[in-house]
C-alpha cells in the first residue's frame, strides 16, 4: 500500500517566487526520481508562510531509495543548493500517512 508524504514548509513571505522556482523544479525531478508527486502548493489566501509538497511513495524502504536517488540527480542537488543559498525555507516538517477513506464516490459537479 502506497503511503503519502507530506512536507509541510514555513518560507520567507518574502521569497514566495523563490518557493514557486524550487517547486517547478521538484515537479521535475522527483517524478524523475521515482516518487509519484501530487503537487507543491503555495499561499494563496490566509497565512503567507505556509506552503506543502506531497507526494506518493510505495514504501518507507522505497522512500530511503528515492532519496538517495534525489540526492544524486543534477537538478536535485541544484535545488537543494538553490534552497540553502536563497534561505527561503525557514521551516521544513515531513509527515508519512496513509489513505483510509477509499474508494470514493464518484465526483459529482452542480
Amino acid at each position: 500500500m502506497p503511503i503519502t508524504c507530506v512536507i509541510r514548509y514555513e518560507i520567507d513571505p518574502y521569497k514566495n517566487a523563490e518557493f514557486e522556482q524550487y517547486a517547478r523544479a521538484w515537479g521535475e525531478a522527483i517524478p524523475r526520481c521515482g516518487g509519484d508527486l501530487i503537487g507543491y502548493f503555495a499561499p494563496h489566501e490566509g497565512s503567507s508562510t505556509t506552503a506543502y509538497g506531497i507526494y506518493n511513495i510505495d514504501s518507507l524502504a522505497a522512500y530511503e531509495a528515492y532519496r538517495t536517488r534525489l540526492a544524486a540527480d543534477p537538478l536535485g542537488r541544484q535545488n537543494y543548493e538553490f534552497a540553502r543559498r536563497e534561505k527561503f525555507l525557514l521551516r521544513e516538517e515531513r509527515i508519512f500517512l496513509r489513505q483510509v477513506s477509499a474508494p470514493h464516490a464518484p465526483l459529482v459537479k452542480p
